[in-house]
């Protein structure tokens, strides 16, 4: 496994007060065809970082679907993370659920995590994953990170991120002394 993946959640402290969705987005998973092996993975790794509330859902790769989802739990979680559908085929459509619930794209973040994938792999050119913030009716915003459905992939992405959330999440949140 690569160096940043090994334990990345032991040096990063979330807000105590912070609210995490982990979904993941796979026809074969929400069916029952296919074990989910990224959704655990990345809770692992949120656990492992102190995220408190980790809620998991699983649903069908549908745009519609992924988008109603997203502006649910964006009501009553600081972050959103998604697991799959983020590649090139047909029904890969994570990336465009997520823009349309976005105010605001977070490029930076998913620079870093395709920079550090391919450091693993050519093929995660090929990944669409966006970041993103989703305005919240209380002034807050809630951060959304679209991660590849690769158990690794999606471990190797979290993980290259994973020292920013803290403070992204206070900057959302309001808490921006600094």
């Amino acid at each position: 496994m690569a160096e940043s993946t090994k334990n990345p959640g032991a040096e990063v402290q979330f807000p105590a007060d912070t609210r995490v969705v982990v979904l993941t987005i796979s026809d074969g998973c929400f069916h029952g065809a296919r074990e989910d092996r990224s959704g655990p993975a990345v809770v692992e790794l949120l656990d492992a970082a102190g995220a408190a509330a980790v809620v998991t859902e699983t649903l069908p790769d549908e745009v519609e679907r992924i988008a109603v989802a997203l502006r649910r739990h964006a009501a009553n979680a600081g972050l959103i993370v998604t697991t799959g559908g983020t590649g090139l085929s047909a029904r890969d459509v994570t990336p465009e659920a997520t823009r349309m619930v976005c105010d605001r794209l977070v490029d930076g973040l998913a620079e870093r995590m395709r920079a550090e994938g391919l450091r693993e792999t050519p093929l995660a050119a090929l990944g669409r994953g966006v970041c993103g913030t989703v305005s919240n009716a209380d002034g807050s915003a809630t951060l959304i990170v679209n991660l590849p459905g690769s158990p690794r992939g999606a471990a190797t992405s979290l993980a290259a991120i994973l020292p920013l959330l803290p403070h992204a999440l206070d900057l959302l949140a309001g808490r921006t002394g600094h």
